[in-house]
């Protein structure tokens, strides 16, 4: 006969085990977010492009063919994401609304989180960031230039700033890096569009965080809690770096030349200011020519071939340290990037290019692999997805999060979750349903102007359909005031 303590005791033994496994079982995250990364990638149907690493990934995992951003710019798009929180309510249009304006967040600790990595943080995640997650390209408040007190971007997200610098020396040199430590904001006007001199991919700025990022996660798998590991990688962002093995290799592929290569008659259309800017081995005429088109378009497919190779060095890491079966992993694109549609080559605008971006997730246990979602799905989904996919024990936030929990598309139980995904620029909403794409944009003086794409046969429609489908332009709209002013959970 057993006394009383021995069961208390056997008992209290029981509870502790059972915790440590549910600590051991409580999932990682590996969140990789890239630059400009728009779905020209082969897991996307495109034949010419060098991607096998994240091809192999979306094979793993799922793929995401309708993911949207919320904003198309690089910190706008980040805020949205990291938030959970929709520019309906927060009005973050800016790539400084983490640190400046109404949107700032708030230095001092709130009673819920204000951030994704802050809640799981709080939840006894050990977090770190590597390279570009917020706006600023190593979590540290700091102009272009240099100029700034370099304080958190994320208050209270990171137990690590850990991106290194190299010969660049600050956050934005790795950003805007060349090969050898020069970089756009260095002082001496270097602006070159394309650069592929390097051998080694360690000698350019994501090669380098790659690296880091696998150092890192040798140090994270002997940690007892669970770990968030944000890497930022910065490639295909301008200026286009990467290895002269990347560019001799695109150089060798038959590229397909830019659809809808005219300039859209539209009143959204922007002046691609960023990329004229560069200096290029060509004449910056508007459209480009079909050559020099191709040429900048190699330039970015270098760039992504590069980028794919860094990636696959990291998810190899994974496998070898036996985290992949425990790492949740999400590849993000922080918006699209027009490739010479429309004459158009950069992100400002609110067309299905800049606003459809790449989004593959891997969960072990929840996603089939090689599955394919077309479901409407926004960046502001994956903050609730990934709460539910690891259970954090702390859920409080700052705010009620504006995106849907995506496991069940995940795991194959439903097909959408969204009726339309909702998008914001240059003060006007873009509303994408499964077949078309509404831009609306109220004005005092001019009235709405209003611009409807169908985009079931091409993704760079050209003939704006809105006054002779009148009926749909009232039930998108509709659509749209009953998505942003819907009850939060």
């Amino acid at each position: 006969m057993f006394s009383r303590p021995f069961y208390l005791i056997a008992a209290l033994f029981l509870l502790v085990a059972s915790s440590v496994v549910a600590a051991e079982k409580q999932p990682n995250i590996l969140l990789i977010a890239v630059d400009d990364l728009r779905t020209e990638l082969g897991c996307y149907g495109l034949p010419y492009v060098e991607s096998p690493r994240l091809d192999q990934l979306a094979a793993q995992g799922m793929l995401f063919r309708r993911h949207y951003v919320q904003v198309p710019t690089c910190g706008a798009s980040r805020f949205a994401l990291l938030t959970g929180r929709s520019p309906a309510h927060t009005r973050a249009l800016a790539n400084t609304a983490f640190y400046s304006g109404k949107s700032k967040l708030s230095p001092t600790q709130l009673p819920g989180a204000q951030t994704m990595p802050e809640l799981f943080r709080r939840s006894g995640y050990h977090t770190v960031c590597i390279g570009k997650i917020s706006h600023t390209a190593d979590g540290k408040v700091f102009e272009y230039n240099g100029k700034g007190d370099g304080r958190d971007e994320l208050p209270g997200a990171w137990d690590e700033l850990a991106t290194p610098y190299g010969p660049w020396k600050r956050g934005w040199g790795v950003f805007f890096g060349y090969e050898g430590g020069s970089h756009r904001e260095d002082g001496t006007g270097r602006q070159d569009l394309l650069e592929f001199t390097a051998t080694r991919d360690e000698d350019l700025p994501d090669g380098m965080l790659a690296n880091a990022a696998i150092d890192k996660l040798s140090e994270l798998k002997d940690r007892d809690e669970p770990f968030f590991l944000g890497l930022g990688f910065i490639k295909p962002h301008l200026p286009f770096v990467a290895t002269k093995q990347d560019w001799d290799a695109i150089a060798e592929l038959d590229v397909a030349p830019p659809t809808a290569p005219e300039k859209l008659k539209s009143a959204f259309l922007p002046n691609s200011g960023e990329f004229y800017r560069y200096d290029a081995p060509y004449e910056k005429s508007r459209p480009l020519a079909t050559d020099d088109a191709l040429t900048a378009k190699r330039g970015y497919l270098a760039c992504v071939r590069y980028v794919d190779r860094q990636i696959g060095k990291v998810l190899d890491e994974l496998d070898r340290l036996d985290l992949a079966e425990n790492t949740i992993v999400v590849v993000w694109g922080d918006h699209g990037w027009h490739l010479g549609e429309y004459a158009m080559w950069g992100k400002h605008a609110p067309y299905e290019r800049t606003l459809n971006s790449t989004l593959i997730i891997r969960a072990p246990g929840v996603t089939k692999p090689g599955s394919v979602s077309d479901a409407l799905v926004d960046s502001i989904d994956l903050y609730p997805t990934l709460i539910d996919l690891c259970q954090p024990r702390f859920t409080q936030t700052a705010h009620p999060l504006d995106g849907k929990n995506l496991r069940p598309v995940l795991n194959g139980q439903a097909d959408q979750v969204h009726d339309v995904s909702l998008s914001y620029w240059g003060g006007a909403t873009s509303i994408r349903s499964p077949t078309h794409r509404l831009i609306v944009k109220q004005t005092k003086a001019k009235g709405p102007t209003v611009e409807l794409y169908d985009l079931r046969e091409t993704a760079d429609p050209t003939e704006n359909l809105a006054a002779s489908h009148p009926e749909l332009v009232v039930s998108l709209l509709a659509q749209k005031e009953a998505r942003e002013n819907s009850p939060k959970p």
